[in-house]
């Protein structure tokens, strides 16, 4: 009887994910070649692949909200967060390179830069963060242009979760009714359990990011100090710019208008 460790199956594990091709994929350019610039390519390309699997689970999130099915909004959500937490922690995989070791290939990369991350835009964009003059800077790239404008001129994460709120009775039509129907899930948390742990994963999605933002800051001050971007940016000083950008901004205020419930409830 044949060994299973004989065989030659149709389809392997290197088939299935195609891993010769994905170890072909990390081609340096210093010369000769930095130890550090293999790793700095894996974590961006890396970071690349869960930024994918994260807009494959908020389209589903908004096609879920749109169809008012709050169990596999929820679902999809938790795996939103639980990514983002991976993406904060494995920024500081970079810190572990030679600050010497990455200036021997970084200004290679000029002009790139990770301001260029079609995929992070479109995370931006699909959550509600839209900003035209970002989608007017990538008219140079066909295919990032194309996926950005489509996330633009359609609705997004935040768009989704207030019309499923308008359809469960409450007023959204303007930014104080956001935030007053907040702060009515957050006081009746039992009474709107589905929705209260909607917006406590939604909110999260929106720490989370802002916590990849200020640990990216805090990494690329502690490797470059204040040097300028690769792609002319101000490098660290606009890196701080971005960090008081939010999704839900209405959620954030809510926390401020909530108050205890008279014991009487």
């Amino acid at each position: 009887m044949a060994s299973e460790y004989g065989k030659n199956p149709s389809l392997s594990y290197n088939k299935y994910l195609r891993v010769p091709e994905l170890l072909d994929l990390q081609s340096t350019l210093s010369e000769p070649t930095s130890h550090d610039e293999q790793l700095f390519i894996i974590i961006h390309q890396t970071y690349e692949l869960w930024f994918k699997q994260i807009l494959h689970e908020i389209d589903a999130t908004i096609k879920w909200l749109d169809e008012g099915r709050p169990f596999r909004v929820n679902h999809s959500l938790k795996a939103v967060t639980s990514i983002e937490k991976v993406m904060v922690s494995q920024i500081h995989i970079l810190e572990t390179m030679a600050q010497i070791g990455f200036l021997e290939f970084r200004d290679r990369l000029n002009p790139a830069s990770g301001f260029q991350s079609m995929q992070f835009r479109e995370l931006e964009f699909v959550s509600g963060q839209k900003d035209e003059k970002i989608l007017e800077f990538f008219k140079f790239d066909d295919f990032a242009y194309a996926r950005l404008k489509a996330r633009f001129e359609a609705p997004g994460l935040d768009d989704a979760f207030w019309a499923l709120l308008g359809r469960e009775g409450f007023a959204v039509s303007s930014h104080e009714e956001r935030v007053a129907a907040i702060v009515e899930i957050l006081t009746h948390p039992e009474k709107y359990a589905n929705l209260f742990n909607m917006q406590d994963l939604l909110i999260e999605h929106d720490e989370n990011i802002s916590l990849w933002r200020y640990h990216h800051v805090l990494m690329v001050e502690r490797m470059l100090g204040m040097k300028r971007g690769t792609g002319g940016s101000e490098g660290v000083g606009y890196l701080m710019s971005t960090l008081t950008k939010r999704f839900f901004p209405e959620m954030w205020e809510a926390r401020t208008h909530l108050k205890t419930k008279p014991i009487a409830e």
